[in-house]
C-alpha cells in the first residue's frame, strides 16, 4: 500500500522536464534502488527481510526529501537511512 501512495504522489508531483533532471534523478534514485537477490534459501530469507525494511526506509526517505525545498535535498540525500536523515533534521531544525 505504501508503494501505491508513493506512485500516486509521484504522479501528482514534479515531472521530468529536461531542465530539472538533477533533482528528479535524486528523488527517483531513492524510490527505485534495490539490492540484488541471493540464490540460496538463507539469502532469500535475508533478502525478503531486507526488502521489507528497505521499502519502508525508501518510503520514509523519499517522503522526507519530497517534503523539502529542492535546495535542501542535497544536504540530506547522503544519509544512509531514513532514521539518520530524521535525526539530522531534528538536530538541524528541532528546538
Amino acid at each position: 500500500m505504501a508503494t501505491k501512495n508513493i506512485i500516486a504522489n509521484l504522479n501528482k508531483g514534479e515531472k521530468l522536464t529536461g531542465t530539472n533532471y538533477d533533482i528528479w534523478h535524486k528523488k527517483m534514485t531513492f524510490l527505485l534502488n534495490e539490492p540484488p537477490e541471493g540464490n540460496n534459501a538463507q539469502s532469500r530469507r535475508d533478502f525478503e527481510a531486507f526488502e521489507t525494511w528497505s521499502k519502508k526506509d525508501r518510503c520514509a526517505r523519499f517522503t522526507l526529501l519530497n517534503c523539502m525545498h529542492d535546495d535542501l535535498i542535497g544536504a540530506y540525500e547522503h544519509y544512509a537511512t531514513g532514521k539518520e536523515m530524521w535525526d539530522q533534521l531534528r538536530f538541524d531544525f528541532g528546538g
